[in-house]
């Protein structure tokens, strides 16, 4: 999400270093037998990437052409062959954003990486994990996901991938198109890469017909999105949604209102002109991203429209309907969601939200529901902090239980497979340990026993445990669609029979099934509400 992200792309890109060195070539492979393992032939060319002893990896590999000049705002359009070698040893460009990394940005950012294990000959195809990176639709990459540990114990390929982010990848104002056709960029550079996956992946060992796309925060959204999108359809035969609040999208009546805006903001203010105004606009004057949600004053996101020709209806209400792509799906979220967003209010204000202030926030969030939410999280319930009472209240309205709420309806289609992650002494990143209230769970603090991140302490030996296990859940889901972790507690779906709701708890102390998911976050509460969120 949009403050978060900034926060959590310098993290991650702080410690996403890879390791590797590429061999000297010495052959060029055809594909009917690797004579060099760090080559691989592709339909467009050559590409060389890095060799390590459990890993391969191919970076910067362009999935569609540049988007720039008469390309900026249409969809995604096939790359163009090379000819030679590709160097595929470091990462493209991240897309145009308002980021306090050290990376370069821009708009020729269409890439993807390829993490593969080891080259064997006759080896079986790999089943593969297309991961969609996080950061409210305004920040991240997909480069800053070291992969190592997914690949090397779970035995699967990991593509990560780059999307057009923000104005560029979200801008729908009425100009740049008829009707629908606006707006969702970046959604469609999605389904452009996971096009590329289908066409491609088995050159680099993978399975093409064994993908699971899988995202946190915003790219959970993209999941639900893909989950219901038209042009998703078959692309994928399971999903991973991470901590995604897939209600916070808007719709396209909304998103175009802020876009007449935006366009009016830097300059283009004639309809008639507006979209060759906004094309001959240099990129770096669109990095500021438009905003079309907010929760709060905590936080805000840019994103898919919904009401689109490529996301004709919102993903939650045709999850809810039983219109959702029937797929095994492995959802959940943190135990502390929004602890984190608090804690950034409090480094930006340089102070906590006080009990005045209380009332008034979360009727900005909940609407006509503020009041309700207000009584039913009274401060002194969490030890009179109300830093603490605003944390949970979020947590459960706007991650926990709408999470519960899908997961509730897609098992009536699909086996689901539901977590929550609770290790409440998780490594946080130096800024939000100042906070004067702990953090916990947070939003993103399970990404660093997925993936190789760093920007906080180390994990300990019991944490790596759980790390370990949570890697062995995954790719077990993303193998064969049924999370496995060895030596540890089954994990059993949802199944159908509403009253059974077992939740796997992923703890340091021992990971466990519990069923007290829906009770412990107020879930009966949230749907007793009118906007039953």
């Amino acid at each position: 999400m949009g403050a978060v992200a900034v926060l959590l792309t310098a993290m991650l890109v702080a410690a996403c270093g890879h390791g590797g060195v590429a061999p000297r070539q010495k052959s060029v492979p055809d594909r009917t037998g690797p004579a060099d393992a760090g080559v691989v032939r592709t339909a467009l060319g050559l590409v060389r990437g890095q060799v390590a002893a459990d890993y391969r990896l191919f970076q910067g590999i362009p999935y569609a052409a540049p988007p720039v000049g008469p390309l900026r705002w249409q969809p995604p359009r096939p790359p163009a062959a090379w000819h030679g070698m590709r160097d595929g040893s470091k990462p493209g460009p991240q897309c145009m954003q308002e980021s306090r990394g050290r990376k370069a940005t821009g708009e020729d950012c269409l890439t993807l990486n390829v993490w593969t294990p080891p080259l064997k000959a006759h080896a079986e195809k790999h089943p593969v994990m297309v991961w969609i990176h996080g950061g409210g639709f305004v920040n991240g990459s997909g480069d800053i996901y070291n992969s190592r540990w997914l690949v090397s114990q779970g035995h699967i390929v990991v593509v990560t991938i780059n999307y057009r982010l923000g104005t560029l990848g979200f801008l729908a104002h009425p100009s740049l198109g008829a009707g629908d056709h606006v707006g969702n960029y970046g959604l469609a550079d999605q389904q452009a890469a996971l096009r590329w996956v289908r066409d491609n992946i088995a050159d680099f060992g993978g399975d093409p017909t064994r993908v699971t796309i899988a995202g946190e925060s915003a790219g959970a959204m993209s999941v639900c999105d893909h989950l219901v999108a038209p042009g998703s359809v078959g692309l994928f035969r399971a999903a991973i949604m991470q901590s995604g609040p897939c209600q916070a999208q808007a719709d396209l009546a909304t998103e175009q209102r802020t876009s007449l805006d935006y366009a009016a903001s830097v300059g283009c203010t004639d309809p008639g002109t507006a979209a060759q105004c906004l094309r001959t606009l240099p990129a770096t004057k669109l990095a500021r991203p438009p905003w079309y949600m907010r929760i709060g004053d905590s936080d805000s996101l840019s994103g898919p429209a919904t009401g689109t020709a490529i996301l004709p209806v919102d993903p939650v209400a045709a999850i809810a309907a039983g219109r959702a792509a029937k797929v095994p799906v492995l959802i959940g979220t943190n135990q502390d969601e929004f602890t984190m967003f608090t804690a950034l209010r409090y480094l930006r204000l340089g102070r906590t939200m006080t009990a005045a202030e209380y009332p008034r926030v979360l009727t900005d969030i909940f609407g006509p529901d503020g009041r309700a939410v207000v009584s039913h999280y009274p401060p002194e319930r969490y030890v009179g902090d109300v830093s603490l009472a605003y944390s949970a209240a979020v947590t459960d309205g706007v991650f926990a239980c709408v999470a519960y709420r899908m997961a509730e309806a897609l098992r009536r289609g699909s086996p689901v497979y539901a977590y929550e992650f609770d290790d409440r002494g998780a490594p946080a990143p130096d800024p939000l340990r100042r906070a004067p209230f702990p953090v916990g769970a947070s939003h993103s603090l399970e990404l660093r026993y997925l993936f190789g991140v760093g920007g906080a302490p180390p994990l300990s030996p019991a944490q790596r445990q759980l790390s370990g296990q949570m890697i062995d859940y995954w790719t077990q889901f993303v193998t064969t669609g049924v999370p496995k972790a060895a030596g540890q507690p089954g994990w059993p779906s949802l199944g159908g029979d509403p009253a059974h709701t077992p939740y796997m708890s992923l703890r340091p102390d021992g990971s466990r099934v519990v069923s007290n998911f829906a009770e412990s976050h107020q879930c009966p509460f949230w749907a007793s509400l009118k906007g039953k969120r």
